[in-house]
């Protein structure tokens, strides 16, 4: 098997990006850094750059490229990344970004960018129907015959669909998503380092292209 990749993956929020990560990270024995991880961490371990992430988001804003950069370069020093390699989730967002990432990682590149595609009313339908217990967190999926509110099954706490999963703020969200992403995926596709793979099916018939998609380009390193 082989190990040791480099990767990024894109995708819309509820193609199954976060689920598929973990599935790699334990296939390919590699760590799954994801930008939330990344920002916790550095946030609770007090770092310079921790500090400063800390003290804009206290304060209701975005974390600036330079800082978010930084972040990602410290946590792609640490001796797991830098032996087994890595998976990427969330970072880059943005061509600077990733013009940013290309640059801390010379001399060894990526090996690969994938495009976890999911048709946008799958997704929607997905977080649409995606239901939250108010006091447990737990995660349920509404029946499409059955949308009510119910009882969780963990804590006995209310089970409600967040204010910020209707379909209208999911298709503000997915906008955004478009948008931020397509000059991206237009970046990697110019490197010939992108990967388009369906994300429709089966978890592990997902799985199974993308590790065939990864095996290939990792074998023309």
């Amino acid at each position: 098997m082989i190990q040791g990749v480099r990767l990024v993956i894109l995708g819309r929020q509820g193609a199954g990006k976060g689920t598929q990560c973990v599935r790699l990270s334990n296939h390919y024995v590699v760590p799954h850094i994801s930008t939330g991880d990344m920002l916790r961490a550095a946030v609770r371990e007090g770092t310079p750059l921790g500090v400063m992430a800390g003290e804009i988001m206290n304060a209701g804003g975005l974390v600036p490229d330079d800082i978010m950069v930084g972040i990602v370069d410290e946590r792609l020093k640490r001796p797991d990344a830098l032996k087994r390699g890595f998976i990427l989730d969330g970072f880059p967002r943005t061509v600077g970004q990733a013009e940013s990432l290309g640059g801390l990682l010379v001399p060894t590149p990526l090996d690969l960018v994938i495009d976890l595609d999911v048709p946008r009313e799958l997704v929607l339908e997905r977080i649409s129907s995606r239901r939250v217990c108010r006091d447990c967190g737990a995660n349920y999926a509404a029946a499409r015959n059955d949308p009510s509110v119910r009882i969780c099954d963990r804590c006995g706490g209310d089970v409600v669909q967040r204010d910020d999963d209707t379909p209208e703020a999911v298709n503000k969200r997915l906008d955004l998503y478009d948008s931020q992403t397509t000059p991206l995926i237009n970046f990697y596709n110019a490197q010939g380092l992108l990967a388009v793979i369906n994300g429709v099916g089966h978890p592990d018939h997902v799985l199974d292209r993308l590790v065939a998609a990864i095996d290939a380009a990792a074998e023309r390193r």
